[in-house]
């Protein structure tokens, strides 16, 4: 499938997913307006024709345009893309190391929900977990600069809300190594 046999529906399930990598079924159908039928017959024939990739992370699966992304990159996307998951990676890297209840607090979601996103952010390997007498602490894996990075290419709304957020970190990050 060259970009010339791509066209109507399938042309704009494709240009979604490029411009919203780690997108979901009910998410393209949805921002699309097409039937879920028409959705899945779309993905289907772009994944056959090798002009975007998936994952399934439990029973969710995620799209991305081929060869785009490594794996480390499609989790962070995937991560991204979800509100609860994104503000608490996003207390994570403002707080440095919260506690779970650190983080149900802020965020407002009870400790359940969170323990359940702290799990799949630990399983991606985004985060680890520290003890601290009988308390963890979460602290993210590698430069947060590359994850904002990913947030401000394909999630510019996002990120417009969160830089004057993690402008003011970054300067106070920045400012804490000089003393």
């Amino acid at each position: 499938m060259r970009d010339d046999d791509v066209d109507g529906n399938a042309k704009r399930v494709l240009e979604f997913i490029q411009e919203h990598p780690g997108c979901h079924l009910r998410q393209v159908r949805k921002e699309l307006e097409i039937s879920m039928g028409t959705a899945q017959y779309h993905l289907d024939q772009l994944e056959k024709a090798s002009r975007i990739t998936s994952t399934r992370r439990g029973l969710r699966k995620h799209y991305f345009p081929a060869g785009l992304f490594q794996d480390n990159e499609k989790s962070l996307l995937q991560v991204l893309g979800q509100e609860t998951a994104r503000d608490i990676l996003m207390f994570i890297i403002e707080q440095r190391h919260p506690t779970q209840t650190d983080i149900a607090e802020k965020i407002g979601v009870s400790t359940a929900s969170i323990n359940w996103h702290v799990g799949r952010l630990l399983e991606l390997g985004l985060i680890t977990e520290v003890r601290d007498g009988k308390f963890k602490r979460y602290q993210l894996c590698g430069d947060p600069r590359y994850l904002m990075s990913l947030m401000k290419n394909y999630y510019p709304s996002i990120w417009d809300r969160w830089s004057n957020r993690l402008a003011e970190m970054f300067l106070s990050m920045s400012g804490g190594d000089e003393q």
